[in-house]
């Protein structure tokens, strides 16, 4: 029974959470209501079995918790019967659109105009993807401690505004759409590329949030939605070729192109030419027309790097960043050559904003070692190696190290 509500936990806690979140009006609330619905499961159904719908199940029991709650507390504070009135008024099961819609109006809850747009992006994926605090971090590259304080922060700006629990009308969706496609991508890429664990891709975050991207792409048609769709979709399609049997990292330049999915990059680069075309695109559409590139290439020998290079140009237009310029050097240096990628590298480094940023420690040895700078690609590797917290990136890296002490012995 444990191992089936572990995975009933894995598969539906964030919609059960977005459910209740809107039951109840309160993050904490909700949060402890759940984890004791999922207490009782684990004793009930082991007598009573399984219920024909175990999600609905769980809703209901973690409501009349919260009511239970908040009627103990009502013995102090008056004001609460109100509350739970209207709680005991509430229907005893939300129909499934309306539990399907419960992340939707969560994340546009979460990316309120009332929140800075930082608490925005890291309340969302604390409370919709469940990731820990220090996960979040990991995405912002800044202090645990940090990124707490700014989701307790969020939290209570909710509560005291009174924010709504809902998905906005339609002539305020724009301005607020922005946010909104970071924190869908935040979530994919949390999925496609895990920032620690043994598990490289988290495959139900990851079509979580081609979901959610699914579903504000038929709330809002706008071509910035469905390029961020495109990217998703795109690079998504390589998920059986990135790991080996061992589960270890294989490189772009090492996959078998023959797994990648070819559904869904023929609908991802149907989508990027449609958006490319409304010429109303963003920098979402552009990182898709990039994945694009590299999906239609029949090897990584025949990718046309030089459309690649002009592609990131464009980005750096709507989205100047260190990362964008890190990607477009890698892409330059299989353009141009090692040096002239790592002349860009060394760049980056010394301003000093990606110092923590194991991928950039990973770029420039692989440069080195193209170079036949092996000393320096050993200081890179290791330097890559002593901050990245992802088990098969951590194996990847050792396994080269082990192939320069070999070249260099």
């Amino acid at each position: 029974m444990k191992l089936l509500l572990d995975q009933i936990y894995q598969t539906e806690s964030r919609r059960i959470l977005s459910t209740l979140i809107r039951l109840l009006g309160d993050f904490d609330l909700a949060e402890e209501a759940m984890h004791d619905a999922f207490a009782i499961a684990l004793q009930k159904w082991e007598i009573d079995g399984v219920p024909d719908n175990p999600r609905a199940w769980l809703i209901s029991t973690a409501r009349f918790k919260a009511i239970d709650q908040l009627r103990r507390q009502a013995r102090f504070d008056y004001s609460i019967d109100t509350v739970i009135n209207e709680l005991v008024a509430e229907e005893n099961e939300s129909n499934e659109q309306q539990i399907e819609d419960d992340q939707l109006r969560l994340i546009f809850t979460c990316c309120h105009p009332a929140l800075a747009e930082e608490a925005r992006l890291a309340l969302t994926l604390r409370e919709v993807c469940g990731m820990t605090t220090e996960e979040v971090a990991r995405a912002f590259l800044q202090k645990p401690t940090t990124l707490a304080q700014r989701i307790v922060r969020a939290k209570n700006k909710i509560r005291e505004a009174g924010i709504p629990y809902e998905v906005p009308e339609t002539d305020q969706l724009a301005e607020r759409l922005h946010s909104v496609l970071q924190v869908i991508y935040l979530i994919f890429n949390e999925g496609y590329s895990a920032s620690n664990g043994e598990l490289l891709v988290k495959h139900d975050l990851a079509s979580e949030a081609i979901r959610l991207g699914r579903l504000l792409a038929q709330l809002l048609p706008e071509p910035e939605v469905d390029g961020l769709l495109a990217l998703m979709l795109l690079q998504d399609s390589r998920r059986s070729a990135r790991l080996d049997a061992n589960g270890d990292l294989i490189t772009l330049d090492e996959q078998d192109r023959r797994l990648w999915d070819q559904q869904q990059i023929g609908e991802g680069c149907k989508l990027v030419i449609q958006t490319l075309r409304t010429q109303r695109f963003g920098p979402f559409t552009l990182q898709a027309a990039i994945a694009a590139v590299h999906a239609e290439a029949p090897s990584f020998e025949q990718t046309d790097w030089l459309q690649i290079v002009g592609l990131y140009d464009a980005l750096m237009q709507y989205a100047d960043s260190p990362v964008v310029r890190l990607n477009r050097a890698v892409a330059i240096a299989m353009l141009q050559g090692p040096e002239a990628g790592l002349d860009t590298i060394e760049q980056l480094l010394a301003e000093g904003e990606l110092k923590n940023y194991h991928l950039i420690y990973a770029a420039k040895a692989d440069l080195c070692r193209r170079l036949q700078q092996f000393a320096a690609a050993r200081m890179a590797y290791q330097q890559a190696l002593a901050l990245t917290q992802q088990g098969p990136e951590q194996r990847f890296l050792q396994r080269r190290l082990a192939e320069l002490s070999v070249k260099t012995s």
